[in-house]
């Protein structure tokens, strides 16, 4: 049973796992209050910042997996095939998109 913290208002404000010292009170799954807050806004929102990060974790993992590679801590070839045609193909596409910056101004989004 999931664990809720509330403002002073007594609105629903973060839903925990486990009790914490601002989450101590208990809800059960399907009550009325925690499935309003978890399909309001606040919660859209939140899942909304979590899929920007997603793109961002994505990078920093590439970023991660190139400087593994280049120090030889781990071979290309130690990953999966489809692993490895998946990180080949966003290589190009970053390369790719590098010579197209290149190419346009950063003002006008105009090709110099």
């Amino acid at each position: 049973m999931p664990f809720v913290s509330r403002n002073a208002q007594g609105a629903i404000t973060g839903v925990f796992g486990r009790q914490t010292p601002v989450a101590r009170e208990e809800l059960g799954t399907s009550h009325p209050e925690l499935r309003a807050f978890l399909q309001g806004p606040g919660a859209r929102h939140v899942r909304s910042k979590l899929s920007a990060s997603d793109t961002e974790m994505s990078r920093i993992i590439e970023d991660v997996i190139e400087v593994l590679i280049t120090k030889n801590i781990i071979n290309f070839t130690d990953f999966p095939r489809e692993a490895q045609q998946k990180l080949l193909h966003r290589r190009d596409l970053r390369r790719n998109l590098s010579t197209l910056t290149n190419l346009v101004g950063d003002e006008d989004d105009i090709i110099v």
